[in-house]
């Protein structure tokens, strides 16, 4: 009977982790996080309901009276300004999207997600195989799975949203569209924390060397 192995070790011989797929990894790491801090500073720090008194006193202590319909319009150009960038940011995701798909099918050997997938499931399945190791491994690559689905979804009702001022059946879903995108944020801010935590969690055990894998391409 053969002795099972772990997939690590069936990996091919060079970098595990190409220049492009490092570059698409902290490329999307920094655009989703810029995304996420535009809705921060929407909702939280440049919140529109009490940005308006505050306008209001600063104005009045340099002796200008504005009426709350004129704080309202110029609350609403800062959030504008915001949401431009959200979605310039988006559509930049969207392209890092469609590149990391492109990718895969360029990847050499063990480099491909979907090989690595296969490798994990061919693991698992095995006789002898170290369970705990096995299922681990196993997850993590279906969590992948997830988060790819998710950046498609988030893309996807996204841009529906970019667009739906310009096109009329557009319009119709856009509601829809917009509450499955908010959904679909928290999901994608759950999947950071758990995977900043997993990643900690290897780096302080057995798993010694996956942030520098993903900065130098690991051997």
């Amino acid at each position: 009977m053969p002795v099972p192995t772990s997939p690590v070790l069936e990996q091919p011989a060079g970098s595990k982790n190409s220049l492009a797929l490092r570059l698409w990894h902290w490329g999307s790491a920094a655009v989703i996080s810029s995304l996420l801090t535009t809705i921060l500073f929407l909702r939280v720090i440049v919140d529109t309901r009490g940005l308006g008194p505050s306008f209001q006193e600063v104005m009045l202590k340099q002796g200008v009276t504005m009426s709350t319909e004129q704080v309202r319009g110029l609350s609403r150009v800062v959030s504008h300004r915001i949401w431009d960038w959200h979605v310039y940011l988006g559509i930049t995701l969207s392209f890092l999207l469609l590149f990391r798909l492109g990718l895969e099918f360029f990847q050499t050997g063990g480099q491909r997600f979907s090989v690595r997938l296969a490798v994990a499931r061919r693991y698992f399945r095995q006789q002898g195989a170290d369970l705990r190791d096995a299922r681990h491994s196993l997850l993590v690559k279906y969590s992948y799975v997830a988060f790819y689905l998710m950046l498609v979804v988030m893309v996807g009702t996204g841009l529906v949203l970019t667009f739906a001022d310009d096109v009329a059946f557009l319009h119709e879903l856009e509601h829809t569209m917009k509450e499955i995108h908010n959904v679909t944020m928290y999901l994608v801010m759950a999947f950071i924390v758990f995977h900043i935590g997993g990643v900690v969690w290897s780096e302080l055990s057995k798993g010694k060397g996956i942030v520098s894998d993903m900065i130098n391409g690991g051997k």
